[in-house]
């Protein structure tokens, strides 16, 4: 049987239109806000999503994937930055740069200092107070800690960094220098071999001060319960201890005290102190920048300020110890009380100055 072709005409129903694209996948507000912070968005934002989901939030897939590709990325993307960056550094001191600018610590503190964790979909209410008590401790500091502050950093916070990296570097189809260019900024400061030269490791800085001095150093680790506690010895004689829930942590307290313990030890007078010849007040104008100046110009690592109060909330008082590791030893001032931060930091700062000058060194 022969059937016309077909041909429209007048009348005739119109082709049915083509279907509409899917519609865009919507964003959680969490998702946009943190795209807003990395000034970047996401073609698949469901990554983001998954990467700000703790394993216990319910019927939802958590960050533990992600985190394992972000854990190696940031370690490729930051040994490619330093191995370009300083091209002068042996393998050794590329390993100690990378160590320090991937370690929990500091990807804990980028977390911290973007306000990542508040985005985070969890059910668990100790981390939060854990969280909480890492970032107010942060926030006490005058300086960036390179090696651990006084509170442990939570894990947690250096995996959603980790997690967010891998979740940008699969959304850029597995570009590393795109991820780098995304992401770097969220890393700044990213430590380099000055600042790592002004903030030695505690426990190595110890060592090398015993070793310099023909001492023989030993640190004992026991447990209290659940207390950690570290001690130090120098040729067998007890130097001082710290306790932590972290053992990590104790260990470093007790390296950065038995430093200020052996410090005592040089002769060096603390107070108030008129030293012959070096002209001018006791309190020296803008202390506090000649003594950054004196530890670049020979190589030190930077003074180290610890802050201590007293008096009721109304009438603060503040006094400063100011820390340097030189050449030949460390030494500690601890200054007089002022009634601001930044003059008790000057009044110590003066202190170290004139000790310093009194020995040579100015």
């Amino acid at each position: 049987m022969f059937f016309p072709s077909h041909r429209f005409v007048s009348g005739d129903p119109a082709p049915l239109p083509s279907p509409p694209p899917p519609p865009a996948e919507e964003r959680s507000p969490s998702v946009s806000a943190v795209e807003a912070i990395l000034k970047y968005r996401f073609k698949e934002p469901k990554l983001l999503a998954e990467a700000l989901t703790h394993s216990s939030f319910p019927d939802a897939p958590s960050y533990e994937r992600l985190e394992f590709v972000g854990d190696s990325v940031l370690e490729l993307a930051i040994s490619n930055h330093l191995f370009l960056a300083h091209p002068g550094l042996d393998q050794g001191q590329l390993s100690n740069l990378r160590s320090v600018n991937v370690s929990t610590e500091k990807l804990a503190r980028v977390a911290v200092r973007h306000g990542m964790y508040r985005f985070l979909r969890h059910n668990v209410q100790s981390m939060d107070d854990k969280v909480r008590e890492f970032a107010r401790a942060v926030e006490e500091e005058d300086d960036t800690v390179a090696h651990g502050g006084s509170v442990k950093a939570p894990k947690v916070l250096a995996d959603i960094v980790e997690s967010v990296a891998a979740a940008i570097y699969i959304d850029v189809d597995f570009d590393l220098k795109r991820l780098w260019v995304i992401f770097r900024g969220l890393l700044e400061p990213i430590v380099g071999p000055e600042e790592l030269q002004q903030q030695p490791q505690p426990i190595t800085m110890l060592f090398e001060v015993c070793q310099k001095q023909g001492k023989k150093l030993e640190i004992r680790q026991g447990k209290k319960g659940s207390t950690n506690i570290a001690s130090v010895y120098v040729d067998g004689e007890f130097v001082a201890s710290c306790s932590s829930e972290h053992k990590e942590i104790a260990k470093l307290n007790a390296a950065r005290r038995s430093l200020s313990q052996l410090a005592q030890s040089k002769p060096i007078k603390c107070g108030m102190i008129e030293i012959d010849g070096f002209d001018g007040p006791f309190e020296i104008e803008g202390a506090k920048q000649k003594l950054h100046e004196l530890c670049d110009k020979k190589k030190w690592p930077k003074p180290i300020y610890r802050k201590g109060e007293s008096g009721p909330p109304h009438n603060k008082k503040f006094a400063c110890t100011v820390q340097i590791a030189t050449s030949d030893g460390v030494y500690t001032m601890e200054g007089e009380t002022r009634s601001r931060v930044k003059d008790a930091e000057n009044c110590a700062a003066s202190l170290m100055c004139r000790a310093l000058h009194q020995y040579n060194y100015l």
